[in-house]
């Protein structure tokens, strides 16, 4: 067994590494920028090495400093998690150069699989059914429009050498598709450093079903069974489980064997991900089920896996890399009962899911009958450098429905704040009829997405209790639960009948209320200043007193354009001085890997424009206005 190992990653992967590491008596060595200086992982591991500045390119993309903090500190293995140089051939043959032991595949391997059209040219060689579409080498505008025309619309473009939906478009019409290429190139560009996509056929009703795959250096390799991952937001997997809903044993033999043969094609070694599209309007078809692409390495949604087999997928890992043989025949792997997987993160739905950064004042996790894998604790923060992932919720039981009732009361329990996050929109999902009915595909989000995101309002009984609470003034401390007995609290009864009425706001909109003191034990809350903040259904509610409210409306309705988020402007498409019409593209911003249109507010002319493609902005920047017509 490996000795020691240095962590090529951050956040929860890197804490996820560790923790299996340290059990069978590995060594760890982390490594840090700037921004991750104070990072759980960092106090997590034996050792922990800083290398260069905040932003992931001059850090954690920097294989040559990675390399030399392992020999540094005697690491004899790099793991890389998965992200940023996991799937990087160029980074794991300079591992094997440096005299270090890669837990990862072989660069053949990566390299065979990292470009989808050569991967997609070697599953056709190898007998693996693909989906149909366009692999050519001319990449020129002319040619890609003739293959879209060619292949038909709705189809998808997608980056050559793209994963996680990054460089990804939906076309629904040959007149959108210019505008598409030119989105997925830059994206695909600033992601992976390379602007070449290809073109498939849009399957109308897919379903993502990918495949766990491990092989060793013996020649053995085997399945650990499928993963349903169709419920997405733009191209990024939210809820995962496994098995997938409607497998049939005939159906999980010709994916699972079709996996497989992908990996014994290329020589693999270690664990990988073979991703299938599936056309679900039939139900699943063993001839309705077509090759995407290969992961060559651990995905975020593992601990699915890892609870329906019982096995632990990074010892896996390391033992494979150590050049032991597979701890377990294809017979001997179990598959039991079902789980489901929540990625919790810093966004705001009611907001377009726009990113949400800055201090986890308050960050209460879930504690009991679920797992949970995070990189974060209270008192850090979600910096705009790294992907907003604060967790995820992992929920295994005997039966679907038990697995999805579990996961979605774990959501409604999280309390975080001031940061925004998707806990009620995931608990919403697990709770959707049409889930609950295994009604999914790639597009159940969209077709739900308006009732998916819509607020829980707090209770009354529940927001009674808060303004008794809040007419009391503010009593315990930040860190303190405001439902803790404390001194100062006179004249506060538990039960009794209402005493009076108190004005108050509840996220800025005004209330009359009753007070009562009704049973609140099983509320959670804490201050904000003289605020209270109260936590319900996976939401954080601002209680406060009312404040003498200055004129401050009409900035939405003067035109101007301010940036939602702190990020990257990463295109201007108009010139001062233009003529637009309400909801044209003016700006596009990129923040935490995704890009967001600005679009004009009304019909007029573009005045006041404030930066160019290139610039970093904070949120609230002015950057243009457009003056009504």
């Amino acid at each position: 067994m490996i000795g020691s190992v240095l962590i090529a990653n951050r956040g929860e992967i890197a804490c996820r590494i560790i923790r299996t590491a340290k059990r069978l008596g590995v060594r760890t060595v982390a490594v840090y920028s700037e921004a991750d200086a104070n990072a759980l992982h960092v106090r997590m591991a034996d050792e922990a090495v800083a290398i260069g500045p905040a932003a992931a390119r001059d850090s954690y993309l920097k294989g040559d400093v990675v390399i030399a903090a392992a020999k540094a500190t005697g690491a004899e293995a790099i793991h890389p998690g998965y992200g940023f140089l996991s799937e990087n051939a160029e980074f794991a043959k300079a591992v094997f150069d440096a005299g270090l032991i890669w837990v990862g595949p072989p660069p053949a391997a990566i390299l065979a699989m990292g470009l989808k059209d050569a991967a997609k040219q070697r599953m056709i060689e190898a007998g693996v059914p693909v989906t149909p579409g366009y692999l050519g080498e001319d990449q020129s505008d002319a040619r890609l429009q003739k293959e879209a025309d060619a292949i038909g619309y709705p189809l998808l473009i997608k980056a050559v050498a793209g994963g996680g939906g990054k460089g990804m478009r939906k076309v629904e019409k040959a007149g959108e598709f210019a505008a598409a290429l030119g989105s997925a190139r830059r994206e695909a560009a600033a992601s992976f450093g390379d602007d070449r996509v290809l073109l498939e056929v849009y399957v109308t009703r897919p379903r993502h079903i990918e495949v766990q795959v491990f092989a060793d250096k013996h020649g053995n390799a085997v399945h650990l069974y499928e993963r349903d991952c169709s419920l997405q937001r733009r191209h990024q997997k939210v809820i995962e489980e496994a098995p997938a809903p409607g497998m049939t044993a005939e159906v999980r033999a010709a994916i699972c064997g079709a996996a497989v043969k992908a990996a014994k094609a290329i020589a693999y070694e270690g664990a990988g991900t073979i991703e299938f599209i599936a056309d679900g309007s039939e139900g699943l078809r063993a001839d309705r089920i077509w090759f995407m692409e290969m992961n060559t390495r651990l995905q975020v949604e593992h601990p699915v896996t890892e609870a329906i087999t019982g096995q632990d997928l990074v010892e896996w890992q390391l033992r494979v890399a150590s050049g032991e043989p597979l701890p377990l025949r294809q017979e001997e792997i179990p598959l039991n009962g079902w789980a489901m997987e929540a990625r919790l993160y810093a966004e705001n739905p009611a907001k377009g899911f726009l990113p949400s950064t800055g201090p986890l004042t308050r960050l209460r996790l879930p504690k009991h009958s679920v797992r949970v894998d995070t990189g974060v604790e209270e008192g850090g923060a979600v910096t705009p450098w790294y992907d907003p992932m604060i967790a995820k919720i992992v929920a295994h039981a005997g039966t679907r429905e038990a697995a999805a009732d579990k996961l979605a009361r774990a959501c409604r329990g999280i309390e975080v704040f001031p940061v925004k996050t998707n806990a009620a929109f995931l608990a919403s999902c697990l709770e959707h009829p049409a889930f609950v009915a295994e009604e999914i595909d790639t597009g159940f989000i969209d077709r739900h997405l308006d009732g998916l995101k819509a607020p829980i309002p707090l209770a009354d009984d529940i927001l009674r209790a808060g303004a008794t609470q809040l007419a009391h003034g503010k009593g315990p401390a930040a860190d303190e639960s405001v439902w803790s007995p404390r001194p100062g609290a006179t004249g506060f009864r538990l039960n009794g009948a209402p005493r009076s009425t108190l004005k108050v706001t509840l996220d800025g909109e005004a209330r009359d209320l009753t007070l009562t003191s009704p049973d609140f034990a099983r509320f959670g809350g804490t201050w904000d200043g003289a605020d209270l903040i109260v936590f319900e259904h996976g939401q954080a509610f601002r209680l406060a007193l009312p404040r003498d409210q200055t004129a401050t409306a009409g900035a939405a309705a003067s035109g101007d354009i301010f940036s939602p988020m702190p990020g990257r402007i990463v295109a201007v498409d108009v010139a001062e001085g233009a003529s637009v019409k309400k909801g044209d593209k003016l700006i596009v911003v990129e923040a935490m890997k995704m890009e967001h249109a600005l679009n004009a507010p009304s019909d007029g002319v573009v005045t006041g424009l404030t930066v160019k493609a290139g610039d970093q902005i904070e949120e609230g920047k002015l950057l243009a206005h457009v003056k009504p017509a």
